[in-house]
């Protein structure tokens, strides 16, 4: 009996174990949410709330500035925005309330996905929703910011163009701004336009900062725009969700193209994210996969916003189950169907790895996360299990059997690379377009020449 004590004491102290609080509140209405918007989650299939809006709804109906510190696919989008939408229908002038709240996101995906929800909880409330992101026409953009929507969800660097150069565009309205994925927000890259979006919005506004990770550079951005906020922690620092299966495998690095093949092949009913560290990188692995017979799309920085918009959706819809990335695709993209993610390529940041794994196990699911390491990364991944607190169990295979794909794997590789040469040259004479619908052919989802691979297949590679 005194061990058991002992134990729920321990886990009180490391502040995982709040059952008690968690079990007395039953649903949204009992957080103080209204009827219609309680209306609206139950339409979304969103029965009960999850941990970090239990801990963040309440303060921010009180109108208290927030530092929300969750798990990814913990539901942080639905603690900053049913909140935001109970202050605008509270308010006497919402029908002529444009501007009433910002949000911003590092990623345009991000963003897109963000305004999606708002419009699916605002549905029934007549809410209007702007989207400014990069890769899309400015012109067209400015048509939407003319109707005057009540949310504004951007990436920093398209909303300040905007502030810059669109005439009769201002936030002087502005009540909320939300910074989701606020660690990426706080890094350089995105620094600079941050500072001058919060130098020309008004001080007296509700600021809200939500993130999977936590860096330093909050409390210095806590000091300059937050008042008195409340710090939630609905996860310990850096941790990943109970539901996530973790392992890792070491390989040589000439033989990681053959274990990757493995593993999609021995889980091929399985949707999956494979993440790699260049956007060059999912290119040829998407290539190579296809060549294997396995139904692979690539999404990354240098495609247009359409065609990352299609390959996402592509996926989406499961025409392709197999999604190579970078980066990109890590932060808060909630696809429900995600089975495993793969680092292909262990990220150097290991803060990138819980943002990664986190595409799966989302809201309850169960997941599966595999980290192929090679001789040259020992180090990048000792970091990550330093910054989880635990030793991952190692992936099982047998090295044999892994390599009787090898003699494939390599002839598939020789192909990608002549493919992607022959595009390299279309590019050098009719641009980054011709480009794009060359490599898009050669991933063409109307791909022939393979032979579909079959777990069957690589008992006679040889």
């Amino acid at each position: 009996m005194a061990e058991v004590t002992e134990e729920v004491k321990s886990f009180k102290d490391i502040g995982i174990c709040d059952q008690l609080e968690k079990e007395e509140v039953k649903s949204f209405k009992d957080l103080g949410i209204c009827d219609q918007l309680v209306e609206a989650c139950d339409s979304l299939g969103w029965k009960n709330p999850t941990k970090i809006q239990v801990e963040a709804v309440p303060h921010a109906l009180e109108g208290k500035d927030l530092i929300g510190l969750a798990q990814t696919g913990s539901g942080k989008t639905g603690a900053f925005a049913l909140p935001i939408l109970q202050a605008l229908l509270e308010s006497s002038q919402k029908s002529v309330q444009p501007f009433f709240a910002c949000v911003l996101s590092p990623t345009r995906e991000l963003a897109i996905q963000i305004a999606e929800q708002f419009e699916a909880l605002g549905s029934g409330i007549g809410l209007r929703c702007g989207v400014l992101v990069g890769g899309v026409d400015i012109v067209q953009q400015t048509l939407i910011l003319a109707k005057r929507p009540h949310i504004v969800v951007a990436t920093p660097g398209r909303l300040l163009d905007h502030l810059s150069n669109t005439k009769g565009f201002s936030l002087r309205t502005l009540k909320y701004l939300v910074l989701d994925e606020a660690d990426r927000l706080l890094n350089e890259e995105f620094e600079k336009s941050l500072d001058e979006i919060l130098n020309v919005i008004p001080r007296d506004r509700k600021t809200y900062l939500f993130s999977a990770t936590m860096t330093k550079k909050v409390k210095k951005l806590q000091r300059a725009c937050l008042r008195n906020p409340v710090k939630i922690e609905a996860a310990s620092k850096y941790s990943t969700v109970d539901t996530l299966k973790q392992q890792y495998r070491f390989v040589p690095s000439k033989h990681k193209d053959c274990y990757l093949v493995y593993i999609l092949t021995e889980m091929s009913n399985s949707t999956a994210m494979v993440f790699t560290r260049t956007c060059d990188a999912t290119s040829f692995l998407a290539l190579v996969l296809r060549n294997l017979g396995l139904r692979a799309i690539p999404i990354n920085g240098h495609m247009s916003q359409p065609k990352r918009l299609g390959a996402l959706n592509k996926f989406k819809a499961r025409e392709c189950n197999i999604l190579i990335c970078t980066d990109v695709a890590s932060r808060g993209l909630d696809i429900p169907s995600v089975d495993m993610v793969i680092n292909y390529d262990v990220p150097s940041n290991s803060k990138d790895y819980i943002h990664r794994v986190g595409r799966t196990a989302r809201a309850g699911r169960s997941g599966v996360a595999i980290s192929l390491v090679n001789q040259y990364e020992l180090e990048w991944y000792l970091q990550i299990e330093n910054l989880i607190g635990k030793k991952l169990p190692e992936f099982p295979a047998q090295e044999e059997e892994v390599l009787m794909l090898l003699d494939r794997v390599i002839d598939a590789k020789r192909i990608s690379h002549t493919k992607l040469k022959e595009g390299g040259g279309k590019k050098r004479r009719g641009g980054d377009d011709e480009e794009e619908d060359d490599v898009e052919k050669y991933l063409g989802f109307k791909h022939k020449k393979s032979k579909k691979f079959k777990k069957g297949d690589k008992q006679h590679v040889k």
